[in-house]
């Protein structure tokens, strides 16, 4: 079934619902609003391009899709691809990569691939998961300590090797805001979980930087002035060659947009007792990420971290995710000019945060316990997601698991919980 959920929420909807979507749209927007920008900046975009696709894709995946929770926009899980097509074909390239895996996941969608994700094993998902959050942390290590470096690798090993020779250049200011902005998102996120306390966090550490004129490089300092609405949409440019030389990451794309929606949307349905309908969330990723290149934005897919602050924020329908999108569109249309002053070890801190979320280390001692096969999966997609390429990694896992489970004859359900970020 390809209808989306909105149709069948708002048969019954009231004025109760909406009420409870209001507030939660409004605090997801908090939450979504610095992490696309510091996802932006983190992938070698420009920040308005997160801002972009959070409203786009965060409108969309909510008007088409189908889980009644699910909130969308950019995500850490692309950081690594992003960044390195950027790298290679420039950010151009990235938005007709994008524009070609919306294509590919309509087609998933029409054919009824939804129900596919089942076949994922979990250790090569939690591996890629691992290596990502690897990769994003040490991304972020420079503005962390303020470290001058010219320009960031693409590499992990190089870019451990720069790291390691701008130790001398440590910001003792830069580690100082990215320590206390940690030690807020920590306070307030234990203290007052409901409380839009990331947002805070971040203005209240950029203010003191205003305030006591810190070498700290800003939003502002460093990337300009925000865009203050959304761009004139642009048909990106086709060829064939260009399209040959980028299927390879169109089609990386498309695989991380529908896993990590239609894993996002299974933690959603366990969360509310729901059901989601896959093959309209695959449908709705494709329309909306050639939305999203359409607007020169990022790949975008359901958010877990976003959605499960949505369930937890007593979002009940669609309706908070577009409430979430129109929100962010709005505070860009008033406030671009304030949002310009959050500092970058800030951003860097909250990535960090993410990260280690991402990572869910409450659970690696399963892991440990696990099967012997499960753990070597594992360690081998994370090895090489972080040390090779997130294709190779993929690639190699997804064949040698499959080869695994039909040796044992058996399925393997996926356990997932919301990881708490």
């Amino acid at each position: 079934m390809r209808q989306p959920k909105i149709l069948t929420t708002l048969k019954t909807y009231d004025r109760g619902q909406f009420v409870a979507d209001f507030v939660a749209g409004v605090t997801v927007a908090m939450v979504a609003l610095p992490l696309s920008l510091a996802i932006a900046i983190a992938s070698g975009a420009d920040p308005g391009a997160g801002l972009t696709t959070a409203i786009v894709a965060g409108f969309l995946i909510s008007a088409l899709g189908g889980s009644r929770v699910q909130i969308g926009g950019p995500t850490g899980a692309f950081i690594v691809v992003v960044f390195g097509v950027i790298a290679e074909h420039g950010y151009d390239g990235l938005v007709l990569a994008t524009f070609m895996a919306g294509f590919m996941l309509l087609i998933a969608g029409y054919f009824r691939a939804g129900r596919l994700i089942s076949y994922i094993p979990e250790a090569v998902v939690n591996g890629f998961t691992i290596g990502i959050a690897v990769v994003i942390a040490t991304s972020q290590i420079k503005d962390f300590f303020g470290f001058s470096i010219a320009s960031m690798p693409a590499d992990f090993m190089e870019k451990v090797q720069a790291i390691w020779g701008a130790r001398a250049s440590l910001n003792g200011s830069a580690l100082g805001v990215a320590l206390l902005a940690i030690v807020l998102i920590v306070i307030f996120r234990r203290r007052a979980p409901r409380f839009p306390g990331l947002i805070v966090a971040l203005a209240l550490v950029s203010a003191l930087v205003a305030i006591f004129a810190l070498d700290v490089d800003t939003i502002h300092s460093r990337f300009g002035d925000l865009p203050s609405g959304l761009p004139v949409p642009v048909l990106p440019d086709i060829s064939l060659a260009r399209f040959v030389e980028l299927f390879p990451s169109a089609v990386v794309i498309a695989f991380l947009a529908g896993t990590e929606s239609l894993l996002s949307a299974m933690v959603a349905d366990r969360m509310i007792g729901g059901q989601h309908r896959p093959n309209a969330e695959l449908t709705a990723q494709g329309i909306t990420n050639i939305a999203s290149a359409l607007f020169a934005g990022l790949p975008a897919t359901g958010a877990i971290a976003r959605t499960a602050t949505n369930v937890r924020a007593g979002g009940k329908t669609p309706v908070a995710g577009i409430i979430h999108a129109v929100t962010i569109f709005v505070v860009i249309q008033v406030a671009a000019p304030l949002v310009g002053y959050l500092t970058m070890p800030a951003l860097a801190a909250l990535l960090m945060v993410t990260a280690w979320n991402m990572s869910e280390p409450h659970r690696w001692a399963g892991y440990a316990r696990g099967r012997a096969s499960d753990r070597a999966l594992l360690v081998l997609t994370l090895v090489l997601t972080v040390l090779v390429d997130l294709t190779v990694a993929i690639g190699v896992g997804v064949s040698i698991g499959l080869a695994l489970r039909l040796s044992r004859r058996a399925s393997v359900e996926s356990d997932w919980t919301p990881p708490d970020a």
